[in-house]
């Protein structure tokens, strides 16, 4: 009697679990790849139930072959993947590309950021326009020099005239890792830089939230085995010192949205880091907040013995849904587009 007692409640569980969240769809932006690896995927909402992915492709990561790939989702269909940047020089000099992420601002204008170098301590920044929602591209446009842009996820638009950039470095010898932020007009110009004191965590790639009365808060990867923090009450002026949060995480990326009814969705790697570097990769969780202090996990998108299931990014859309994207295997793009119902 016991163990039938035991058997459902756990089903009470885990029901009460699934009623956070409503998968709408579930499956890959592609089959059959004409590429050998892929990671490091990009969302945007392009309106009227258009999504953009975008993702880097080729032989294998830091492979001169490894080009920028995007597909485009109208309705549950999502089109071929097409090549859009490479890492060509001239002639005779080929790198590899790194790290989209796409932006649409507020005047229309849709931009891809990516990469290009022989690894990430010595990459560059560049940058593509579209005034056609990704139909054609402008050519490729260097950041100034000391600037990269977004290094893994999304910018944010503060005003008209502010985008505002989560940045990084990884230095030469590697042993120093370091989070900033950078900002721009909406035209891609005017770009300034804004230090943050990282103490003593080795950080990269962070994500941006928003709340009310000009707060904003990043979370970042860390090589401490936590999601770490920083706060700013100026709009991005100034930031506090880093601090760890109550997150585990095995120095793996994630990524943040803030929800249109103000609380913060994660995706992210729960897990501590192994002996390997892929290793805290084969479980992949969503978790919510009301004031970026307090962390709910609300769902399970992988859960694994081992595996690599990594690197998410995630945007809502202009009607309340949420897509999410995400590494699987290091062989396909996974999509799930999902809504919360509380």
């Amino acid at each position: 009697m016991l163990r039938y007692f035991f058997i459902l409640l756990c089903i009470i569980i885990t029901s009460a679990k699934a009623q956070n969240v409503k998968i709408i769809e579930s499956d890959y932006v592609f089959e059959n790849a004409p590429f050998a690896a892929c990671h490091a995927s990009t969302l945007v909402d392009l309106g009227k139930g258009k999504i953009m992915a975008a993702w880097f492709g080729g032989k294998q990561e830091g492979d001169k072959s490894v080009v920028i790939w995007t597909s485009l989702k109208t309705g549950k269909r999502w089109s071929a993947p097409k090549p859009v940047a490479d890492g060509i020089v001239n002639d005779s000099t080929r790198f590899a590309c790194w790290n989209p992420v796409l932006f649409k601002a507020i005047d229309g204008t849709l931009t891809l950021h990516y990469k290009i170098g022989p690894n990430p301590r010595a990459w560059w920044a560049v940058y593509k326009t579209s005034k056609d929602d990704g139909e054609t591209w402008s050519d490729a446009v260097k950041l100034p020099d000391g600037y990269l842009g977004p290094i893994k996820n999304k910018p944010v638009q503060l005003t008209k005239d502010i985008i505002l950039y989560p940045s990084s470095t990884e230095s030469l010898d590697e042993k120093t890792w370091s989070i900033h932020l950078e900002k721009s007009d909406n035209k891609n110009n005017n770009w300034e830089k804004i230090e943050i004191d990282c103490d003593t965590f080795g950080v990269i790639q962070p994500s941006i939230l928003t709340y009310p009365n000009g707060k904003l808060q990043l979370l970042c990867r860390s090589r401490q085995n936590v999601i770490v923090e920083s706060w700013s009450a100026d709009g991005g002026k100034h930031w506090s010192k880093l601090a760890a949060t109550s997150l585990p995480n095995p120095n793996s990326g994630s990524d943040a949205v803030t929800l249109k009814d103000g609380r913060q969705l994660l995706i992210y790697n729960p897990l501590t880091a192994g002996k390997n570097w892929w290793e805290g990769r084969s479980v992949l969780k969503l978790a919510i907040s009301k004031d970026g202090k307090t962390w709910k996990d609300i769902y399970t998108l992988e859960n694994h013995e081992k595996g690599e299931y990594s690197y998410p990014a995630i945007i809502q859309d202009e009607r309340g849904n949420v897509h999410l994207s995400y590494t699987a295997e290091r062989k396909r793009i996974k999509y799930v587009k999902l809504k919360l119902l509380n």
